[in-house]
């Protein structure tokens, strides 16, 4: 068995550089001289391609549904110079990573300027749900935010990447709608619509509607305040303020910091 942390460190290094363009050109992996510079390249972009072409299918299939409209299917990014511009400083599955991309999605398909009135409060909608599935995992049960009422937590903080959005458009409505046959472009109420996107400690991510409650909540929790303090310059009870937090829980928009 002699020898094996070094394998495991060794295929660590590999993995790494595949997906982290930046690692990948630093003198730490390069004077390792292990490949084929070039070849590592070519398989690198190819990965970089799939596995971003995989997230724009699934996070931006409503745009994908309207392209017979828009006559720009999201994923054709994917060939741009511009995405060809980012891949030197692709890492995969990083939150600055996905929001490059998602920005890049959102242009292409919003310079259609398709006939579709809803279609830029869709392409936040899609590219906040892009951005908030990337970055790092929290894999082990104690560390979840299911753990965030025990002893010792008390002060509520909004994780990294929840994002409240305020719509034009009430989109829930005509979501369902896009990915059923239509011949006429399914249409969403006008009316303000304000949505809370959050991603699990494992990488869940939902979708809820918010309100001026829970979108100040969300914004004063910021790991230093206790729940009196939040519940005050909220305006809420204490026991609304502890239903409204149990429910962010669940979500995995609030989790619990130690407090003093």
């Amino acid at each position: 068995m002699t020898g094996l942390p070094d394998d495991r460190a060794l295929q660590d290094a590999v993995i790494r550089a595949l997906a982290d363009a930046p690692f990948r050109a630093s003198l730490e992996w390069r004077r390792r001289a292990l490949a084929d510079p070039d070849r590592v390249e070519r398989y690198a972009r190819f990965l970089a391609r799939h596995f971003y072409h995989e997230r724009i299918v699934n996070f931006f299939k409503y745009s994908r549904a309207l392209a017979r409209v828009t006559g720009r299917a999201p994923e054709g990014i994917l060939k741009s110079p511009a995405f060809e511009a980012l891949l030197p400083g692709i890492i995969l599955g990083s939150r600055d990573t996905a929001t490059a991309v998602a920005r890049l999605v959102t242009a292409h398909v919003a310079a259609a300027q398709a006939p579709v009135p809803y279609l830029a409060d869709l392409l936040r909608y899609e590219e906040a749900m892009m951005v908030v599935e990337a970055g790092p995992r929290v894999w082990r049960d104690a560390d979840s935010a299911g753990e965030a009422g025990k002893a010792g937590r008390s002060r509520p903080e909004t994780v990294a990447g929840t994002a409240l959005l305020d719509l034009a458009y009430d989109l829930p409505v005509v979501l369902p709608n896009l990915l059923q046959s239509w011949t006429d472009v399914p249409q969403a109420p006008e009316r303000r619509t304000k949505l809370l996107v959050a991603r699990s400690a494992h990488g869940r991510v939902a979708v809820a509607r918010s309100d001026e409650n829970v979108a100040a909540v969300v914004q004063l929790a910021d790991g230093t305040r206790t729940l009196g303090e939040i519940a005050g310059a909220a305006g809420l009870g204490v026991k609304d303020l502890e239903a409204t937090l149990q429910g962010l829980v669940d979500l995995g928009a609030v989790r619990f910091s130690s407090g003093s």
